[in-house]
């Protein structure tokens, strides 16, 4: 099931109120429709202009100049009154400098791409987990729906029973108050649907008032990976760690910036002059910069160390806590499938024989209805459980997904 990968653009897919929401079509409308996603993008796309930026050389400079401007002259020189000139100037770099910065924006537009590789993966998981809490809303509207006609069927049993005289009119008060008690939680279980759904709508990028379609279940069999998997993919796929390593380029780039400055700037200029005395002529100019504030130099480039060190710090620190995100992520993975299969395959058959065996005995004219209730509320309070526990199995998945960012396999 592919639910959080980066790899290769969303299919363009369309949302219709109509048709069935399945868990995968609704990442992908995530990733089609927010605006988040096309900011990060954008910011990608301006950060791959930046190498041409700053690579290119610089401008020449066009100096015409007036050189000799006398304020009296002959009358056999009126007409020569100045010397003139008309010169390009241009300066080079000695050093790497210009590829240097040039590795510095591609390595920044590499952890611009890595951290919109981010933005998809959160906004994919934001989807996931707003689509798991409608799923569970709708479901709990449906179950409670059922614990309605349950509750009426104990108001219909304590009415007969207490029409022949078999039981007290409190059994049939205590019926009707539970039978309220539902239908107040009916109630309130609408409000969250409601606010869910424009959770979910919010997530999709969609407006506030869509409306939602009947949503699919995903299957939430199979194992997770191994722990050798996990630590693999959290290497292989993590953007967190990519774009760690395009810091540590950047840095080592930007550290060679600075050791460049210690050589110096070669300025030629070429252009044509006139004079008074001697005509026309021509001109060459050639000039070398001195790199004299060693101190500043020195301290810039400790600086640049600095920050590689920092770089390089910050990315072994980022892959251990990430490696423990995954594991930890796996292990609730294993948790929460073994709550989800013990309630499913033990707890809520043994509570559902409870009820129908109560319910049974009392419509025979046995024991009580406070009885009936106390064994009803632990059948609804399962159900409830089981409801809660596939949706924490549901985001468990999710996250696990989201921290090793790739699709669901198998060991």
């Amino acid at each position: 099931m592919l639910i959080l990968s980066f790899s290769g653009a969303a299919d363009n897919v369309s949302f219709s109120s109509d048709i069935p929401l399945s868990l995968t079509t609704a990442v992908q409308i995530a990733e089609q429709n927010r605006n988040e996603i096309t900011a990060a993008r954008a910011r990608a796309a301006a950060a791959h202009q930046r190498p041409e930026v700053v690579s290119a050389p610089e401008d020449p400079m066009f100096q015409w100049s007036v050189d000799h401007y006398p304020y009296s002259m002959m009358d056999e020189m009126a007409k020569a009154r100045y010397d003139r000139s008309l010169m390009i100037e241009q300066r080079f770099s000695l050093s790497d400098i210009r590829q240097h910065r040039r590795r510095a924006a591609e390595a920044q537009a590499s952890i611009e791409d890595f951290s919109t590789n981010r933005t998809i993966l959160d906004i994919r998981y934001e989807a996931a987990r707003a689509f798991y809490m409608l799923l569970e809303s709708r479901r709990m509207q449906q179950l409670t729906q059922r614990q309605q006609l349950l509750a009426t069927k104990l108001v219909e049993a304590a009415t007969a029973r207490y029409s022949t005289g078999s039981t007290t009119q409190a059994d049939v008060f205590t019926a009707e108050t539970e039978q309220s008690r539902v239908q107040a939680r009916l109630t309130a279980t609408a409000a969250e649907i409601s606010a869910a759904e424009v959770m979910l709508s919010a997530s999709l990028g969609l407006s506030a008032q869509t409306t939602l379609p009947v949503l699919l279940p995903p299957s939430l069999d199979g194992q997770p990976p191994s722990i050798e998997r996990v630590m693999a993919g959290v290497l292989q796929h993590r953007p967190e760690l990519q774009a760690g390593q395009a810091a540590i380029r950047k840095a080592e780039a930007e550290a060679e910036v600075m050791r460049a400055m210690y050589r110096p700037m070669l300025t030629v200029g070429l252009g044509a002059a006139k004079s008074m005395a001697d005509g026309n002529g021509a001109m060459l100019k050639i000039g070398i910069s001195i790199p004299l504030w060693e101190a500043s130099l020195d301290a810039g480039v400790a600086e640049a160390d600095s920050m590689l060190t920092m770089a390089t710090a910050d990315l072994d620190a980022m892959q251990l806590m990430l490696q423990g995100e995954a594991l930890a992520a796996r292990a609730a993975v294993i948790a929460a499938q073994a709550e989800q299969q013990a309630l499913q395959k033990q707890v809520l058959p043994r509570a559902e024989l409870a009820v129908r065996s109560a319910l049974s005995a009392y419509s025979a004219g046995q024991g009580n209805m406070l009885d009936v209730i106390t064994t009803t509320r632990a059948f609804w309070n399962v159900e409830t459980e089981l409801v809660m526990a596939d949706t924490a199995l549901g985001l468990a998945w999710a996250k696990l997904e989201r921290s090793m960012a790739s699709p669901r396999s198998t060991p």
